[in-house]
């Protein structure tokens, strides 16, 4: 209900009935005053995404405290009450993305910086490769010991130290390549040679900031999140649609509304254990990632209560499906994440 002043007319001026009362009974309009402040419309989006009347934090609770019992009920038809669930999920998730990508940030300046084996940076690695490549190769002629940052700049040639590959590429060009693709001495597929040529295009770009590869491809990677949450939902639907098949009362829909409900309690948890981990870098109290751990914990038992409480089967029966629910969702994010990893890749 909106805290706007009731008109005097009772002429509805969305659809121009009669009104009688506070709302018009043809089209549900309230009959209030048209001219709002500021303020106004932002209690009013507020008001209409998260029902501050009391139904979204009755409804938070629930989620939180009795996993699977939103979408019993909303199985059963009993809705009014409670917050609509796409709703939810979409402010939920328009939250946690928010505040998340606000901390998050690949320190691209920090690269070289970061301490690797044997007390190396990135940047002393380099160096050492292609200063000391020559040195390195006698040493191992004369049958001295090395060091693992020394075998890691053996392995990798000096022309090579920084860049990225994801196949046997050690072309300088793309002129190089061509040129030995023409002449037959390299057979590639289409996706071969489209990875091959981007590879050659990022080392030639950033071959003066080694190391920066990477960072923007995790960048790019990370911001591909929310859609692959989203791509995701509706296979884990089909998926436990397929695993109580037999349940001729749960209809795919009903399966969605459960997943939509679980995600809203991951993106939670997660908002949780992200505001943790930026306290603990704050104060550098460890003992903080305790707490992270157990959110963890909590994360994989809620699972198990909401798919127990939901679909109402034996101890037995639930443990089983919930081992085999999270072997399909490693199996997906695994497969979302190669997808959207070549897409960042292509993207870079």
């Amino acid at each position: 209900m909106s805290h706007l002043l009731q008109r005097k007319e009772k002429d509805c001026l969305n659809c121009g009935t009669v009104v009688i009362g506070k709302y018009c009974h043809n089209c549900g309009q309230e009959n209030i005053e048209p001219k709002e402040s500021v303020w106004h419309l932002i209690l009013h989006f507020f008001n209409d995404v998260t029902h501050f009347d009391g139904k979204f934090f009755s409804t938070l609770k629930d989620l939180l405290f009795k996993p699977g019992f939103l979408s019993r009920e909303y199985m059963r038809g009993r809705r009014a009450s409670y917050l609509n669930p796409i709703r939810m999920y979409l402010f939920t998730s328009f939250v946690f993305f928010l505040i998340f990508f606000s901390t998050f940030h690949v320190n691209k300046a920090h690269i070289g910086k970061e301490t690797l084996f044997d007390g190396k940076t990135i940047e002393q690695v380099n160096n050492l490769n292609e200063q000391n490549f020559q040195e390195l190769t006698k040493k191992i002629n004369e049958g001295k010991a090395m060091t693992r940052a020394e075998f890691s700049i053996y392995a990798d040639s000096a022309r090579n130290a920084g860049a990225i590959h994801f196949t046997d590429n050690e072309y300088k060009s793309k002129a190089e390549y061509d040129s030995l693709l023409k002449s037959g001495v390299k057979k590639h597929n289409w996706f071969e040679k489209k990875i091959i040529y981007k590879e050659i295009e990022l080392n030639e770009k950033n071959k003066n900031n080694e190391g920066h590869v990477l960072p923007s491809l995790i960048e790019s990677l990370v911001h591909h999140f929310p859609q692959m949450l989203f791509i995701s939902l509706p296979f884990v639907a089909l998926f436990l649609k397929l695993l109580y098949l037999k349940q001729k009362n749960f209809y795919y829909v009903s399966h969605a509304i459960f997943v939509i409900h679980l995600y809203i309690f991951f993106f939670i948890a997660l908002l949780l254990s992200v505001g943790i981990s930026q306290l603990r870098q704050f104060s550098g109290w460890d003992w903080l990632n305790y707490i992270n751990g157990a959110i963890s914990i909590i994360v994989f038992f809620y699972l198990y209560k909401a798919l127990r409480n939901f679909y109402k089967q034996s101890r037995k029966q639930t443990i089983f499906k919930y081992f085999l629910f999270l072997f399909f969702f490693l199996i997906l994010t695994m497969l979302l994440f190669f997808i959207f990893f070549f897409i960042s890749f292509f993207q870079v």
